[in-house]
């Protein structure tokens, strides 16, 4: 069995997942749910650079290398692996048809998937479902399962992306936000991004299914949306919560989560119903949906609020950085430290 500490120069990583498995999403090699975190100790991910980033879909997962290479695994019945077919894949598999492609950030929805290229501008290209808009293609199409561009944003210079049940948000360097798809319960599509004026800038968004997290600049922390499983992380909100369509995804709308008053946030990521981020002094937290155990605390329970999650990780050095990624009912926690440190 290859060392799951994936090493590259003087970069040290581990992998761990937890919650629904039956598709092959957690990489561990077994069709099976896991309600504690689990040492991903796949050998493909052992022979391939560090883990740069990371998105996980309904039930897939994309990887980006830290040498720009894509690797996908899960489900792939339309087309979201990226690989030219419909099949799944149990094992992280390497995308070969990016050409030229400078890949710079992927993103994974419920059955659709999307990547930055740098290449050419920080374009941005989607693939597999696309009936709702959630590709950003200005037009309505089943399903693609090679990448095709999203003209509307070629003006725009992207940094970020985000995919959820079946819309999409992207992020420019201004820390501007733009939206399409289907949205938080709206019967409407939206085949083209639309840039949602605010006042604030954003460095991160991570959508769900009828919930969404955007992260400022200064580590605060907002939701949209919410109401199911205590995915709020406050009970006595959850009556009040009505669901938001695509055009109320804006400003007034999002609210900050008093358990979390006063405490900066370094990353974040949302599943179908429920949330994770990592706080500035390197935990993890969990609330929300728990049936798969993709909270990572040892039960199926639903947590109204944040629960810390212990991922007891083997690190030689005291010195790391933990990133986050949620599936529709799994999460995946990179850890990653330089020994130089």
């Amino acid at each position: 069995m290859n060392d799951p500490q994936l090493k590259e120069d003087d970069v040290e990583q581990e992998i761990w997942s937890w919650g629904a498995g039956t598709d092959g999403q957690l990489g561990t090699g077994r069709l099976e749910d896991n309600h504690l975190p689990q040492l991903v100790r796949t050998p493909s991910l052992s022979s391939v650079p560090a883990i740069s980033f990371l998105s996980c879909g309904g039930a897939h997962v994309i990887a980006l290398t830290a040498g720009g290479g894509v690797l996908t695994w899960g489900r792939g019945n339309s087309g979201q692996l990226g690989l030219g077919d419909m099949i799944s894949s149990l094992h992280p598999k390497p995308v070969m048809r990016l050409g030229s492609y400078i890949i710079t950030q992927v993103s994974a929805g419920w059955s659709h998937s999307g990547f930055v290229s740098g290449c050419s501008g920080e374009q941005v290209y989607g693939f597999g479902a696309g009936k709702r808009g959630q590709l950003g293609i200005s037009k309505k199409i089943q399903t693609v399962n090679l990448p095709i561009l999203s003209s509307e944003l070629e003006a725009a210079e992207i940094v970020g992306i985000a995919a959820g049940g079946d819309h999409s948000a992207a992020l420019s360097t201004e820390g501007h936000l733009y939206t399409w798809g289907r949205g938080f319960k709206s019967n409407s599509d939206v085949y083209s991004p639309q840039h949602l004026p605010s006042p604030s800038s954003f460095s991160k968004v991570a959508l769900g299914w009828n919930h969404a997290l955007v992260l400022t600049d200064e580590g605060e922390l907002y939701m949209l949306g919410g109401k199911h499983h205590g995915a709020l992380s406050d009970s006595e909100m959850l009556n009040a919560m009505k669901f938001l369509p695509a055009g109320d995804f804006k400003e007034d709308n999002f609210q900050a989560i008093p358990a979390l008053s006063g405490i900066k946030v370094l990353d974040i990521a949302a599943g179908a119903e429920h949330s994770v981020i990592v706080t500035e002094d390197g935990g993890v937290k969990t609330w929300g949906w728990g049936e798969h155990g993709q909270l990572g605390l040892g039960d199926t329970c639903d947590h109204t609020n944040p629960q810390t999650v212990n991922l007891n990780l083997k690190l030689e050095s005291t010195a790391y950085d933990v990133k986050v990624y949620c599936g529709s009912g799994f999460t995946v926690a990179v850890a990653t430290s330089n020994l130089r440190n």
